[in-house]
């Protein structure tokens, strides 16, 4: 190897190993503030527990209905799709409007780092601080209806933590794209809010997609909403799914979130006037 090569090389891990360490200092910073506020967390998770409520209507709909699923698997369902949402519930959009509203943005714009990066890992900290606090729900769970108790398959496991990472990301992209409209309007949650009927009845947090149509179920598929809930939460509890399809999915609107949002960025920074500060 060249000496030009040697150093390109050196200068490559030195830039790997300044990532790392920015990632870890950020994670233990925003993960020592979240802690802080162990009751509001506590909230938090109860606020997603929205699955657990609706788990009640499915399993007393199941004893007399036929809709594919057993009243266990609805209930092991609705558990997963718990699980789910602790890992990828998201307020980016809130905290981008108000930073923009009260001009401190403008503070972030001065450090050597993406603003996106700050967002990023105060949401991947907060999952630490909150996962005790979902775990005890889940023995709860667990100890109000043994009967719904079992054990994933280890591929099932990995899978699913593979994909609730995915939907994170995805969520975090989808939310952070809409967040670029508060250079324009004071009120970009709004859009939040209405983009969140889609997320609430194509997600699978309101019922699994194997009680739709079928046409219906092979649209949505195509649509980012189910790889949000569904996806993950399927394959945790063992439900068929089109692996190769759904990663696909979740890869292509990635993509197509992230370069809207560099576009929206770069165009919403022309406007940013730093009002409030």
């Amino acid at each position: 190897m060249t000496e030009e090569g040697k150093g390109q090389k050196a200068k490559s891990r030195s830039g790997l190993k300044r990532l790392v360490q920015i990632a870890q200092t950020m994670t233990s910073v925003y993960y020592a503030y979240m802690v802080e506020y162990r009751a509001e967390l506590l909230l938090w998770v109860l606020s997603g527990s929205l699955p657990i409520i609706l788990m009640g209507i499915w399993v007393e709909a199941a004893q007399t209905g036929n809709f594919g699923l057993t009243p266990v698997d609805f209930a092991r369902y609705f558990l997963a799709a718990f699980i789910v949402r602790q890992f990828t519930v998201v307020w980016v959009i809130w905290e981008f409007e108000r930073e923009i509203i009260e001009g401190k943005l403008s503070f972030r714009l001065l450090q050597p780092l993406d603003p996106a990066w700050h967002y990023f890992f105060s949401h991947f900290a907060e999952r630490f601080a909150r996962l005790p606090l979902a775990f005890g729900l889940i023995v709860l769970f667990f100890w109000l209806y043994p009967q719904s108790f079992w054990v994933p398959s280890l591929s099932g496991f990995l899978l699913f933590l593979l994909t609730a990472v995915f939907a994170f990301a995805l969520r975090f992209l989808m939310q952070y794209t809409l967040s670029m409209f508060a250079f324009w309007t004071e009120r970009a949650s709004a859009l939040e809010q209405f983009w969140f009927l889609f997320y609430l009845f194509l997600s699978g947090m309101v019922a699994p997609l194997e009680v739709y149509p079928p046409q219906m179920r092979a649209i949505v598929l195509w649509t980012p909403f189910p790889y949000l809930i569904h996806f993950p939460a399927s394959l945790l509890v063992g439900l068929p799914v089109n692996l190769g399809q759904g990663l696909l999915v979740m890869l292509g609107w990635s993509g197509i979130f992230f370069a809207l949002y560099r576009w929206l960025w770069h165009k919403g920074l022309k406007q940013y006037s730093g009002m409030g500060a």
